[in-house]
């Protein structure tokens, strides 16, 4: 007999997960959720299973946030190995090509990492996601097909040099969202004369989700030593994931108002746009378009008015 499905319940945070090598995102979302016994979760920005970081889970209200926070900026640890090229970019794969290494110099590498800093138009890997026709590509590349895909415009911010070996480097990478760090990795090795594939990959930060993380053996950890109390109290407040966000205080008053979709004029000092709405404790209370001095609520944050 299985074992009786534990209740969910009301919980709203942001949890800066470590996700694993070997897990899906899915997956490790699922794990999140079930430890916490949450209603509702979502997570900001896949990783392939092979990869490793920054994943921020959002449970309950801050669900309400993903969209927001997938459009953010992300920064990698990417560890490439040159000579060999894959058919699905990384380690996973098959080898498909190779190219003689003997010319390879960190001088001519550090050259080529520059050429790569700026706007550019990047090609989806067949080994991803995306979908055409209503199908996933990975699931096209394997049944041995190749599609045409658009270029997409990608924004890579800055590429560090970390180290180099006789047969790959490591390099820190801040890009915007949407960036194929196999790709980028394919691309940077072309551009040298070379093949390349992908053997690790490690996500820094996540908007503005940086710094400390928390492991699925932490929180086993933590539950084991207090309960859902004290994993409650490793999850971020919704604010956390709006810190550049133009923020609005109100009362608890306006907070009523706001919670029952009315308008609610304000003294603000800043031009018609979106902003976030705060208490008087910080708290993030909702989304709202300010318009000549009125906040019109956009979406709700708070699990209550109060």
């Amino acid at each position: 007999m299985s074992a009786p499905r534990r209740p969910r319940r009301v919980i709203s945070g942001i949890l800066p997960l470590d996700k694993p090598k070997g897990l899906s995102s899915n997956t490790a979302l699922i794990e999140v959720r079930r430890r916490f016994q949450a209603d509702k979760a979502g997570h900001v920005g896949s990783l392939d299973p092979m990869a490793t970081g920054m994943l921020p889970v959002c449970l309950g209200q801050a669900t309400k946030l993903c969209g927001y926070l997938l459009e953010s900026d992300k920064r990698y640890l990417a560890t490439v190995r040159l000579g060999v090229a894959t058919d699905t970019g990384d380690a996973e794969g098959e080898p498909i090509a190779h190219s003689d290494l003997s010319g390879f110099n960190v001088a001519a590498l550090e050259a080529v990492l520059r050429q790569f800093v700026g706007p550019q138009q990047q090609v989806p890997p067949m080994y991803s996601a995306l979908k055409q026709g209503g199908v996933r590509l990975y699931q096209l590349a394997r049944e041995g097909q190749v599609v045409e895909r658009p270029a997409r415009s990608i924004m890579v911010h800055a590429l560090q040099l970390q180290s180099t070996r006789t047969d790959g480097f490591v390099v820190d990478v801040r890009c915007s969202k949407g960036t194929y760090i196999r790709v980028l990795a394919e691309d940077i090795a072309r551009a040298m004369g070379e093949v390349a594939h992908l053997v690790g990959l490690r996500r820094l930060q996540a908007g503005p989700f940086v710094g400390d993380m928390v492991t699925l053996e932490q929180l086993d950890a933590t539950y084991d030593g207090g309960g859902l109390a004290a994993l409650d109290r490793l999850l971020q407040p919704l604010a956390s994931a709006l810190p550049d966000w133009p923020k609005i205080a109100v009362d608890s008053a306006a907070a009523v108002l706001l919670r029952r979709g009315l308008q609610v004029p304000v003294d603000a000092q800043m031009a018609d746009t979106l902003v976030a709405v705060v208490d008087a404790e910080a708290r993030a209370l909702c989304l709202a378009d300010l318009t000549d001095g009125k906040l019109q609520p956009r979406r709700w944050l708070a699990d209550d008015a109060t």
